[in-house]
């Protein structure tokens, strides 16, 4: 007989526990053999998981690739008082984050796919572009726009010298960016 306070638990493992362990094996199938080849089989084997336990939290793989990035990003680190050292600040940031293992290929394979998956764009765009993008504004006091478009150069920039030389960009071409970037505020 049961204790009339003891909670109940469901079986298996709990959501966020799932979700942590489906995030790193997605990333470290991705980095190891790519994001063509880390396909939802791949990933559910390296987490231990069934696939259906994928797909009933994420429906397409381009959902589970946004969700990981989400999660792998995680808030921007914005103070909100000083406009060029938040644009730094969130440039080194995204730079750091597109340089850990499985992340650049994650983020430019999914945007490979958006390419002609409208669908995916959406999902992109409201669940991973616009939470960063409203935290620019609010700490910029930039319009909308405007934040797209630097948006635009920075990870455009920081992605194309990732599949350009398969590396994350250096810190001296960061620093770089940063400059460039901080310009276009002045």
């Amino acid at each position: 007989m049961a204790r009339a306070n003891s909670s109940h638990r469901p079986p298996g493992r709990p959501r966020s526990s799932v979700d942590a362990v489906v995030f790193e094996a997605t990333l470290r199938t991705i980095h190891e053999l790519g994001y063509t080849r880390a396909t939802v089989d791949r990933i559910a084997a390296a987490a231990g998981v069934a696939k259906t336990t994928i797909y009933r939290r994420w429906p397409s793989k381009g959902e589970l690739i946004t969700a990981c990035l989400v999660d792998a990003f995680g808030a921007l680190p914005l103070t909100g008082t000083d406009r060029e050292k938040d644009l730094a600040t969130a440039i080194r940031w995204g730079a750091a984050k597109i340089g850990e293992p499985g992340v650049g290929a994650a983020f430019a394979g999914v945007f490979t796919d958006a390419v002609s998956d409208p669908a995916l764009r959406r999902v992109l765009a409201t669940r991973l572009q616009d939470p960063y993008r409203r935290a620019l504004q609010e700490a910029l006091g930039e319009p909308e726009n405007r934040v797209l478009f630097i948006i635009d150069v920075v990870v455009g920039t920081l992605l194309h010298r990732m599949g350009i030389t398969g590396e994350p960009m250096v810190d001296d071409d960061v620093d770089t960016l940063v400059e460039m970037v901080q310009r276009l505020l002045r």
